[in-house]
């Protein structure tokens, strides 16, 4: 069984402590998959997500929407402590550029 428009975002890795590969959902971060393949891996997650989504709505509960399908406004508040922020304040004043731009260079990094 597979979701029909399947839009949830996978990823599939390798388990060193289980000796295989995981399946991961990143809108189910509860659920995996263990198998011997990635191509496998990546067969179980999706069809756990199905069952799991399939459930949720016999219960009336809503599904997450999909990572792909969420808008993004490109804003976002982090704190920091003042000692950073002030460094990055005179990094950036240095650079001649925004603390903006300064923040979004090293999260991009």
């Amino acid at each position: 069984m597979v979701l029909k428009n399947d839009r949830y975002t996978y990823r599939v890795t390798w388990s060193e402590e289980d000796g295989e590969y995981v399946g991961l959902c990143a809108e189910f971060p509860s659920l995996s998959w263990l198998a011997g393949s990635p191509e496998a891996a990546l067969k179980g997650i999706r069809r756990v997500v199905a069952e799991t989504v399939k459930e949720m709505e016999c219960h009336g509960e809503q599904a997450p929407t999909p990572i792909a399908g969420r808008h993004y406004s490109g804003k976002f508040i982090v704190r920091v402590p003042p000692e950073v922020h002030r460094a990055l304040a005179i990094q950036a004043a240095e650079s001649g550029v925004s603390l903006n731009r300064i923040a979004s260079a090293k999260l991009s990094q």
